[in-house]
């Protein structure tokens, strides 16, 4: 009898359990991509007698990203989102070499969503992706996964309100051997911590989201001692101290705990005179120093350079939705240093910059790419200008686009900063910077794009994009970098990729 009991009991059990998962509706969305990629992103040569940056010319890979929502209601749902790859072929270390067995299974978003019972507040908390508001050309300052909590709530049809507070570091600064002992303040005061505020407005045919950040990163804030390679590359390492451009080779002791951080942002988009869309983003952002570093000046002066970085940016997009395609005209410009180490940086810092105008140095197209140096991920912008024109969505045949870019880009950099620079070459390759090229004013860049798609399934498409950099830089002015016995030449980047892009 007691036997029976037991197993209606636990019958009773499972059936209450699958009642109770029922309730929750489980949905799944994902991306495949597999593609292969030719070309040379560096924009530079015969670097020490062709000892350095040397990479495969052809390349294949592959990315996978599978999405699970558990949806209990209108109110309460569960995101895990994860991500398989960048795989390599033929890499062993990525997994993509014989026997396929490599460890590429990364947790890339993990979050809930829920409201508070009887508002309209929404919560989302947990590892997601985080991008402070954008237009024309995606975000210079952050768009990157992050552990945050974020809230939102809207007013009426036209005003809204988010806030989010997120740490993108912390417990990542591996101390130092201090009186024998090893580890001294390992993961002490090496956090960052970023609270935000936007207003989302919207009215007839203008819609704007003014917002500010401020910040704090402790004296020991740390990117892995240098750098965090995540799924979708580098972090944007756009902050004092060891900052792009420069050969900086110990920051200085501070007495500070933490210093501020602060941005600010207005994108509008104007959409009032369809089909002509205009829009325009302002950008500014100032870090406060930290110290002083040492930095070396034509290779053999050690000059003290100042840790603090402030700057801005401003770009615009204009176009005209057609029939037969969507032509328009896009710009920015951005502040650059003034040729002084010891007042600080004149860029515009940033997180994980994503600028979209251009697909070879920005993110223009998927975003991905299988090559080293064909694509940039953390594009900002900082210490550029640029003027470009486009043609997108064009189409002749069904199923097929085509959209046609030229950009040229300059720098707003004084170019006696190239004596503090460490290697002529470093920082001018597509990918040596988060920013992206280091320019100076005497520099220039010719960006050409053709990125072709054809939806062959509802859910398949091919995509295949060219695109080639003439390469204007002035050898002379970067001749006066700190050099040593390198030889260099400059020379033109290019790139053709076909990637095959399966969504769900």
């Amino acid at each position: 009898m007691k036997k029976i009991l037991t197993l209606m009991l636990a019958a009773g059990m499972l059936l209450g359990a699958a009642s109770g998962a029922k309730a929750i509706d489980f949905k799944a969305s994902g991306e495949w991509l597999v593609g292969f990629g030719l070309g040379d992103g560096s924009l530079i040569k015969d670097v020490d007698n062709k000892k350095y940056h040397h990479h495969d010319t052809f390349n294949a890979g592959q990315r996978v990203r599978l999405q699970l929502d558990a949806v209990a209601s209108e109110s309460l749902s569960g995101t895990v989102f994860f991500e398989i790859g960048d795989q390599m072929w033929g890499n062993a270390e990525s997994g993509g070499a014989l026997g396929a067995d490599g460890k590429e299974v990364k947790v890339k978003n993990a979050y809930i969503d829920w409201m508070v019972p009887n508002t309209d507040l929404k919560l989302r908390m947990g590892l997601q992706a985080v991008a402070m508001p954008n237009v024309a050309g995606g975000s210079a300052i952050m768009d990157g996964d992050a552990a945050a909590l974020v809230a939102s709530y809207q007013f009426n049809d036209n005003v809204g309100l988010t806030a989010l507070w997120m740490r993108p570091l912390n417990d990542n600064y591996a101390g130092r051997v201090y009186g024998g002992r090893e580890d001294y303040q390992k993961n002490y005061l090496d956090n960052m911590d970023l609270f935000a505020l936007m207003l989302p407005l919207k009215f007839d045919g203008v819609e704007l989201t003014p917002w500010a950040m401020y910040g704090m990163q402790g004296k020991n804030t740390r990117f892995n001692e240098g750098g965090v390679d995540t799924a979708d590359g580098a972090l944007g390492v756009t902050l004092p101290g060891y900052y792009p451009g420069m050969n900086g080779l110990a920051l200085g002791n501070t007495g500070k705990a933490y210093g501020s951080m602060f941005w600010a942002g207005l994108p509008v988009a104007i959409t009032a005179f369809d089909p002509l869309n205009i829009e325009f983003d302002i950008n500014y952002g100032y870090v406060e120093a930290m110290g002083r570093y040492d930095v070396l000046k034509r290779g053999t002066d050690l000059v003290r350079g100042n840790s603090m970085r402030e700057g801005w940016l401003v770009k615009a997009l204009v176009e005209y939705k057609m029939d037969w395609g969507t032509p328009g005209i896009f710009g920015w410009y951005a502040s650059g240093d003034d040729g002084n180490v010891k007042n600080g940086s004149e860029r515009l810092p940033s997180i994980a910059g994503a600028g979209n105008f251009t697909s070879f140095m920005g993110d223009g197209n998927l975003a991905w790419g299988t090559g080293y140096n064909f694509y940039d991920n953390n594009l900002t912008y900082a210490g550029t200008w640029g003027v470009g024109l486009q043609i997108a969505d064009v189409s002749f045949v069904e199923d097929l686009k085509h959209t046609f870019r030229v950009a040229y880009w300059g720098g707003t950099n004084s170019p006696s900063m190239v004596k503090y620079m460490g290697s002529a070459v470093a920082w001018n390759d597509t990918t040596a910077t988060q920013d992206g090229p280091y320019l100076t004013t005497n520099d220039g860049l010719l960006e050409f794009n053709l990125v072709n798609s054809w939806q062959i399934y509802e859910n398949l498409e091919a995509n295949l994009e060219l695109g080639y950099i003439i390469n204007m830089m002035d050898k002379d002015t970067w001749d006066k970098s700190y050099v040593s016995d390198r030889n260099w030449s400059k020379q033109d980047a290019w790139k053709a990729q076909l990637i095959f892009a399966y969504s769900f």
